[in-house]
């Protein structure tokens, strides 16, 4: 299993990083990406911290651990830059808040990520067909999320990426110890958004070549 979106209390997370990570290892998942939630206020001290501790504890770690951003309710013209901005300040991976039914994104987010080629477009809610679109051509992941009220979407976002051929991932966007979910549950909830449980492998198989890209860079 892996989970590329989750939140430590450099966000909204109940938990420092190194617990995170060691719940995660203890819940059986073979890579944790740490996510938090950043705009143009926070992104640089939020990676900085992250970095700087994660490559202290990274040898001692028997789970891989990337460390990302989750870019949130970000005004969408000012996506692209902060998706190239953080890449270059050491983001081994970028989520983009989608469109989530549950929250008030402004409108134009998820196109702004798909444009601007995030690695993950997370919980984005009714997806046009144009946006799915873009995201099968720009290889941008469309999250199915384990994620209580952005979970309402999933059924949708898997019908268009059916249709447009886009890719998924299944993250479980963890801001607590119970939220890191055990894969029959996993498997549940992919069932429920109309996704068989050989398309719940090729969302693991999804994540484990993002990892795998992410490391061999």
């Amino acid at each position: 299993m892996y989970d590329l979106h989750t939140h430590s209390i450099f966000s909204d997370g109940e938990l420092i990083p190194a617990e995170l990570i060691q719940r995660a290892k203890v819940a059986g998942y073979r890579a944790v990406a740490i996510t938090d939630h950043v705009d143009q206020t926070n992104i640089d001290p939020v990676l900085k911290n992250l970095s700087k501790g994660i490559e202290k504890m990274r040898p001692h770690l028997d789970i891989e651990v990337i460390i990302g951003v989750e870019i949130t309710h970000v005004p969408p013209p000012l996506i692209k830059d902060l998706i190239i901005h953080a890449r270059e300040i050491g983001a081994q991976i970028v989520v983009v808040h989608g469109e989530t039914l549950v929250e008030p994104v402004p409108k134009g987010t998820n196109l702004a990520a798909l444009r601007g080629r995030a690695d993950i477009l997370a919980h984005p809610g009714i997806i046009s067909n144009t946006e799915a679109e873009i995201a099968a051509q720009n290889g941008v992941l469309l999250e199915i999320t384990t994620r209580k009220g952005h979970c309402l979407s999933n059924g949708h976002v898997a019908k268009m990426a059916k249709k447009y051929n886009a890719a998924l991932i299944m993250n479980n966007d963890a801001h607590a110890p119970e939220d890191l979910i055990p894969v029959e549950k996993r498997k549940l909830i992919a069932m429920g958004a109309g996704l068989s449980e050989q398309a719940y492998y090729i969302m693991e198989q999804n994540a484990e070549k993002l990892v795998r890209k992410i490391l061999d860079k």
